[in-house]
């Protein structure tokens, strides 16, 4: 009876505060102790209880009121963050206001008007949060006092740590305490794992849910290109002003890298209890992708003296960035991808019961993680490529492609695992790990094939550019670019693989294919640079490919002779009105699935999906470098660089069928997923904005890298011709048996230099990943959900 009496009067003091026309004064402590002295309200009754509508009305027809309740509850932490909360009344006060606060906070944020509010100061609350101090210069504004409770608060003996003391009489002084004594999980720079304690793990959630809130005024601001306009609320969290900003970096990365989901191993053990590490380690990563975004820049707010005096030009002003980039211990590392690995392949694990162990939803945080550390700190990307520890987060990262391909609501996560893979493969290390045998076999919808984690690679690829949906054809450029960068390292293809490769370029060389838009011929670009660097560096053990590719010339010579009149184009582009369908899938030789595999699905209908601004073309995604006989890189000027797929950087310009911004009049403009459909409907409508010309035909066609393959063709066919006729040869091994042994020194024309597209940040990269994880960050909390029906700007939320 209790607490339906508590939710009751909760209720009842929500209803007065909606009602009351004048302004309550901030002493009458009766009426705004009702918001907070209830003992029994969980932050989904606050949710209930205090309906959108309502709060939207206070907001405009009472705003001195809104004002009050919000200055009111931060008050209340600031006490609590400076009493550390003995008593058990306290520390249900300071949770009833986290959680009024995690539900008012996003309508301050969606009126423009508001926004300013907790960067004012607020007379009477002064730095000390005493009263002494209420001049302007004294007075801290709300937001930084919120904050800074809020890190207090997340170090506080007995409430979110445990407590050192050693009598039970001594209370620890908050103000003298050393945080990096309490840090949260050992691992990088912290030795002891302190007890579990679930009620400390339920209070650091609701704090940090509070933290992410505060953190998500970004998600009301049109995306924009300019990356100097920074998060208030990040860069004073992460700056000097926080005194706890290294012990808490540290046991955020510490508790998601140590998190074990499957526990003691025992069977449906997270059935029979709730797992609360789980929800702490969740709103940890969201917190480190958030704070991590920001490397530096200028807030969009003047700045106070204090945090300009304390800005250093040696590092980033982001002190959870300069923590990041300044790991460097082998064993900090290796616990750090250790970790993670662990996690990413958790979904993949298989069990003899079914759903018998725990399953992490939080895979694209994750990766969206594992990218920053990859980007912030080099050092540890090489150290991840430095073994073949790497494959245990590619081979997860191939299984969320091909599980994904075929779901329009999980087109993000088809793009991170791509950049990721794309900035891994510009490093030659990679390439060379990807030849170590696969043996792990995930279960995933893909032909059965024996070789190596390079086969699983372009069989995966072939996967989603063959069996994905439409709106991966961007992604297109970026799949076949990875493909080129590791090409020159893959000792041995096996068939399946071979044929795969083979298959896409008989598909992509169709004359309607190559003539249906200005971009499709780069394509073939990319997969005739990966076949000649394999021929010139990697020939002796890929006679399986050799052998696709002599079994297949009629492609090659069908690619040479590429009809350029104006009939020819014009019965290509007719032929297209026919087969719509992007790629033949019937000559693709489909074989039987892993066996435990599961099709990829469309989403189900009414899956939420936040929509994405446009990505880059892949020409400004990368740019190219040489690798030079010691194994060095060497920048290739782009004026200078061969022509190889971007040869034809004008018609780049009519980029309306593809959501890359290639165009140089693009550069800097956003759109949203739904404004590029209406592009890509309204250019099919009208074909007269590009239409293929002979001109335009020849331009490339001349260019084609045909060179080394046809010489191969020429010196290889008549061979295995000749040998068939005279031993009667129709088994396929004892032609590749030739192929093995054969030589092709000093046949080929002189090996061009290795060229790898490596990839670079840009300000549309930047904001792509924005969006990407603000919108993962809003539909990964339902419970309670934050931010839903709110008026976010940044992204638009779609139902499927």
């Amino acid at each position: 009876m209790g607490s339906t009496d508590s939710k009751l009067n909760f209720r009842k003091a929500v209803i007065q505060l909606t009602t009351k026309t004048q302004p309550v004064e901030a002493t009458d402590d009766a009426f705004w102790d009702q918001f907070w002295t209830d003992t029994t309200t969980t932050v989904q009754d606050v949710f209930a209880l205090v309906p959108a509508a309502e709060i939207r009305a206070v907001r405009e027809e009472s705003p001195s009121n809104l004002a009050t309740l919000c200055y009111k509850a931060v008050e209340k932490l600031v006490q609590g963050a400076e009493s550390g909360c003995p008593t058990e009344r306290e520390k249900q006060v300071i949770l009833n206001c986290t959680r009024i606060l995690t539900r008012i906070l996003p309508y301050i944020f969606e009126d423009q008007d508001w926004r300013g509010f907790f960067w004012s100061t607020v007379p009477g609350a002064g730095r000390c949060g005493t009263d002494e101090l209420d001049d302007d210069d004294g007075a801290r504004p709300l937001a930084e006092s919120l904050l800074l409770a809020i890190a207090d608060l997340l170090f506080c003996p007995d409430f979110t740590v445990h407590s050192h003391r050693k009598g039970p009489d001594l209370v620890e002084n908050m103000q003298s305490i050393d945080s990096c004594e309490y840090i949260w999980e050992a691992g990088v720079g912290f030795a002891q794992s302190p007890p579990l304690n679930y009620i400390h793990d339920l209070n650091r959630t609701e704090l940090l849910r509070l933290l992410l809130t505060c953190f998500s005024e970004a998600m009301y601001l049109p995306p924009s290109s300019d990356n100097s306009v920074l998060n208030p609320w990040v860069t004073f969290f992460c700056s000097t002003e926080n005194r706890h900003a290294l012990p808490l970096f540290t046991s955020l990365l510490n508790v998601v890298c140590a998190y074990d989901p499957v526990g003691y191993g025992i069977p449906y053990n997270h059935l029979l209890f709730s797992d609360y590490r789980e929800q702490l380690v969740e709103q940890a990563v969201q917190i480190l992708i958030v704070t991590l975004e920001h490397d530096g820049g200028v807030p969009h707010r003047p700045a106070s003296p204090s945090s300009i005096e304390e800005h250093e030009s040696t590092g980033p002003e982001n002190l959870f960035v300069n923590y990041l980039s300044r790991i460097h211990r082998e064993e900090d590392f290796d616990f750090v991808l250790k970790g993670l690995a662990r996690l990413l392949t958790n979904p993949l694990t298989q069990t003899y019961l079914p759903n018998s162990t725990k399953k992490i939803q939080f895979h694209q945080e994750l990766l969206v993680l594992f990218w920053k550390l990859c980007d912030f700190n080099k050092k540890f990307l090489f150290f991840v490529l430095k073994s073949s520890d790497v494959l245990d987060i590619l081979v997860p990262i191939l299984y969320y492609l091909n599980d994904a391909r075929a779901d329009q609501s999980r087109v993000g996560l088809m793009h991170i695992g791509v950049f990721i893979l794309l900035l891994l493969s510009g490093e030659r290390n990679f390439g060379v790990r990807l030849n170590k045998p696969y043996s792990v076999h995930v279960p995933m919808d893909i032909p059965v094939f024996t070789g190596t984690h390079a086969d699983l690679l372009i069989v995966v690829f072939h996967k989603i550019i063959t069996t994905g949906h439409q709106r991966l054809q961007p992604l297109f450029d970026c799949l076949l670019t990875i493909v080129v960068n590791v090409s020159p390292y893959l000792k041995s293809l096996s068939m399946v693989a071979a044929n795969k490769l083979l298959h896409l370029l008989e598909a992509f060389s169709t004359s309607w294919f190559l003539f249906s838009t200005a971009q499709n011929h780069h394509l073939v670009f990319f997969l005739l640079e990966a076949f000649n660097n394999i021929i010139q560096y990697q020939f002796d053990g890929n006679c399986n490919l050799v052998y696709a590719i002599i079994r297949k010339r009629n492609v090659f010579h069908q690619l040479a002779n590429l009809p350029s009149d104006p009939p020819s184009i014009h019965r290509a582009l007719q032929r297209k009105r026919k087969s719509p369908d992007v790629i033949s899938r019937t000559s693709s030789q489909e074989t039987v699935s892993m066996e435990g595999s599961h099709p990829a699905v469309p989403a189900e209908p009414g899956t939420l999906k936040a929509s994405l601004v446009a990505m880059p073309g892949i020409d400004k995604l990368t740019e190219k470098s040489q690798v030079s006989e010691d194994g060095t890189m060497v920048s290739v000027p782009k004026a200078d660089s061969p022509p190889t797929a971007h040869s034809e950087q004008s018609v780049v310009a009519a980029t309306s069928d593809t959501e890359s911004n290639s165009g140089k009049d693009n550069e800097d403009v956003f759109y949203t997923e739904a404004e590029m459909e209406r592009r890509r409907l309204s250019s099919a409508s009208s074909a007269s904005v590009w239409t293929p010309t002979p001109e335009w035909v020849l331009s490339w066609k001349c260019k084609l890298p045909l060179q080394t393959i046809m010489r191969l063709l020429q010196v290889l066919v008549p061979q295995v011709e000749k040998i068939c006729i005279d031993k009667g040869l129709t088994d396929e091994s004892e032609i590749l048996k030739f192929l093995q042994h054969g030589t092709l020194v000093g046949l080929l024309p002189v090996p061009h230099p290795i060229l790898i597209r490596k990839y670079q940040a840009n300000a549309g990269t930047a904001m792509w990943f924005r969006t990407y994880m603000w919108g993962v960050v809003y539909l990964r909390n339902v419970d309670p959900p934050i931010w839903y029906d709110t008026d976010v700007r940044l992204f638009e939320i779609q139902r499927m």
